[in-house]
């Protein structure tokens, strides 16, 4: 299972380092007409790009971060780049300026793929080559996402440019061109996962070696997402958005699977259930390299943990989690609304005295290193729970290397529901939104919402169901300062510019202490946030336009 994972990070790749990849110095002709002979160059090639997905200063870790600039999450740990989550971004913290380099040089890969193999035709291509040219469109479509909108306006757009426009000849080493907007953006990235779905198979024709590689679903639902985000500037792709999620579920089967056990367990059975649509598998028994696995599950762990009781070659001590992320009273105070200890809560969150398994031992919740903030993210350590977790090879015994067994999802058909929920509602469908968002809440056994669901019910359900998961609730406030609704223009607002809260224990060691609920002090205070503000821009991406005047490309609109 996800083997091609786990060898990439053995395998040489014939263009040798990044840095001789995008070397711009003339070398004549010979890697582009002498590569692509044969299948395994061509997954080699494309493997290359999926090592990056995972690794700390990708999805590991690093892009996360910046999600203290909301609500949900604090640093329970001293950081060194606090203008992330006060909003005050220069472009030069350390986390995402080697993100940002990672999506741009994947991007570069994926054009080398897609222009070497389509200068072979399209016709002529084996079945493992045109594999690879899908998944190559689907991953410079995934990486040009996460900078369109993160970086992007409907002024400005970001550079990109397509190798294959360059065909029959080679891609002259031009500075990409600057994408006039946005949208210009959002359209080429619908462009590739047409392109990713023409030639990628359903995740059903992958045999068991292969299962995590692209498939037409995945891209289906990249393209979803993507139309979601365009509609923030054009609200007629609402429309879209609808289509493309009706056919995840009538042609791709895709649907929510019956448990969160089922989506975030380490049974490798369930991994690929039905509410599957894109994800990165981990597997600590095989973690040798930092391909093996995303350590987020150990960064998000209380630093030092507890003491081990029943592995006897842990010898009483605690396992070393990072906790470099915790919750905040307010995701805490907005899961309460549906009830103390809902299911969709105890699954995903912590707090004083919560009751839980720790490596064989019955547990109730406290933290009692300095930066305790009162919570724990609970949803992807459940793995540590068994007493037989490290043994077993659920979770990896070399602290070091947080990582567990789990398929940890970038996108689940779940939140195509809530995207297909908010398209109803923005279109005058309440009704129809109800259906989706209470297809969800049954599932954690909650209470179905009545009448017609509004962009209210809509912020709830997104935040609680999607809590700590990389679909970027930052942005979701963002965007939705720029929504027509006014509801959900006041709410996004009002969170942008709130203040991050904590519980802090008289006795962080004792789950039965009392508390206080206090502002965050681990970083100064975040600077007001109005619509359509624009803070800090991203210094590396200054441009000159046809008439000569300098513009930057602004990191947050």
């Amino acid at each position: 299972m996800n083997k091609y994972i786990i060898a990439s990070a053995l395998v040489a790749f014939t263009l040798s380092s990044c840095n001789d990849f995008l070397d711009v110095q003339p070398e004549g002709n010979a890697m582009t007409t002498n590569y692509f002979t044969n299948d395994q160059q061509s997954i080699d090639a494309i493997d290359r790009v999926y090592e990056d997905i995972p690794v700390e200063d990708m999805f590991g870790r690093n892009l996360f971060y910046e999600q203290a600039a909301a609500n949900d999450i604090v640093w329970g740990r001293s950081r060194s780049f606090n203008s992330l989550a006060t909003r005050a971004y220069t472009g030069d913290e350390d986390p995402l300026r080697t993100t940002f380099n990672r999506f741009y040089s994947n991007i570069a890969r994926c054009n080398y793929i897609i222009h070497g193999l389509m200068r072979k035709g399209v016709d002529n291509l084996s079945d493992v080559e045109t594999r690879t040219l899908g998944e190559a469109f689907f991953q410079r479509g995934f990486c040009h996402f996460w900078i369109a909108h993160r970086y992007g306006t409907d002024e400005l757009g970001c550079p990109f440019v397509r190798w294959e426009d360059y065909l029959p000849g080679e891609y002259d080493n031009s500075i990409p061109t600057q994408q006039k907007t946005v949208m210009d953006n959002y359209d080429l990235i619908c462009q590739d996962m047409d392109n990713a779905i023409k030639y990628l198979p359903k995740f059903e024709e992958y045999d068991e070696a292969n299962q995590g590689r692209a498939h037409q679903a995945a891209a289906l639902g990249y393209k979803a997402k993507t139309l979601a985000y365009w509609a923030t500037w054009e609200p007629s792709k609402w429309n879209d958005v609808i289509t493309c999620v009706n056919t995840l579920e009538t042609t791709y089967g895709r649907g929510l699977a019956s448990s969160y056990e089922e989506i975030f367990g380490w049974d490798f059975a369930n991994f690929w259930n039905k509410e599957y649509m894109w994800s990165f598998p981990s597997n600590s028994a095989s973690y040798g390299s930092q391909f093996g696995g995303c350590k987020l599950p150990g960064v998000m762990l209380v630093d030092k943990s507890w003491p081990i009781l029943t592995d006897p070659a842990f010898g009483g001590d605690g396992y070393n989690g990072w906790g470099y992320i915790k919750p905040t009273n307010q995701i805490y105070e907005e899961f309460l609304k549906d009830g103390v200890n809902n299911k969709r809560m105890r699954y995903s969150m912590l707090s004083y005295g919560d009751e839980f398994d720790w490596v064989g031992t019955p547990m109730k919740f406290y933290d009692g290193m300095d930066y305790a903030a009162g919570f724990m993210v609970y949803k992807y350590q459940h793995q540590y729970g068994p007493a037989d977790c490290f043994s077993s090879g659920i979770a990896c015994s070399n602290a070091d290397n947080g990582v567990v067994r789990i398929n940890f999802p970038m996108m689940r058909f779940a939140e195509m529901l809530l995207f297909r929920a908010e398209a109803n509602i923005m279109l005058g469908n309440g009704a129809a939104a109800t259906k989706d968002i209470n297809a969800i809440r049954e599932r954690s056994g909650l209470t179905p919402i009545t009448g017609n669901a509004t962009m209210k019910e809509l912020y709830h359900e997104r935040r609680c169901e999607l809590a700590f998961e990389y679909t970027n609730y930052l942005f979701d406030l963002k965007r939705w300062t720029r929504s027509s609704d006014a509801t959900i223009k006041a709410i996004a607002l009002a969170e942008l510019n709130a203040q991050s809260m904590i519980r802090l224990h008289d006795d962080r060691k004792d789950p039965n202490s009392a508390y206080k609920v206090i502002e965050y002090q681990g970083c100064d205070s975040k600077l007001p946030y109005v619509d359509g503000m624009m803070t800090f821009p991203y210094p590396s991406l200054q441009v000159v336009n046809a008439n000569g005047a300098l513009k930057q490309l602004p990191y947050y609109q």
